[in-house]
């Protein structure tokens, strides 16, 4: 009983050190938005941030936006397998869930966490949403 509780633990240990260290998925030439505006033709009351994550950081420290529009944040994983949370606006994204449209009515800063314990350097991966009148 012993021996299949710590091979159950050791499995568990294992995937979850070994999150981060997943095969990079090929690079795209893609336009980076991750301020309110980017896209052409888009309406004045909507926005798209795109969340670029490697291992243990995001593309940014700071993406802004602004009060009292549709803001849609999207997900990419570049490197490793990464979710994020922002607390205070009920956003959580995963590989599962890429993308959310939230309104968000409320000026200040929230946190922006990586949601998936990813390895050595998960508790240092956050950024910061600055939402601005």
């Amino acid at each position: 009983m012993k021996k299949w509780m710590i091979s159950i633990v050791a499995v568990g240990l294992i995937i979850a050190l070994s999150a981060c260290g997943t095969k990079p998925q090929a690079s795209q030439p893609a336009a980076n938005e991750n301020t309110a505006g980017g896209a052409a033709g888009s309406s004045a009351s909507s926005q798209e941030v795109k969340l670029i994550a490697t291992n243990f950081a995001f593309d940014q420290k700071e993406y802004k936006v602004k009060k009292g529009q549709e803001v849609t944040f999207t997900l990419e994983n570049k490197e490793g397998l990464h979710g994020i949370a922002i607390n205070g606006l009920k956003v959580n994204l995963d590989n599962n869930k890429k993308s959310a449209t939230v309104i968000v009515d409320k000026e200040g800063s929230y946190d922006i966490i990586c949601s998936i314990p990813c390895g050595s350097g998960h508790m240092a991966m956050r950024a910061k949403l600055i939402v601005e009148a």
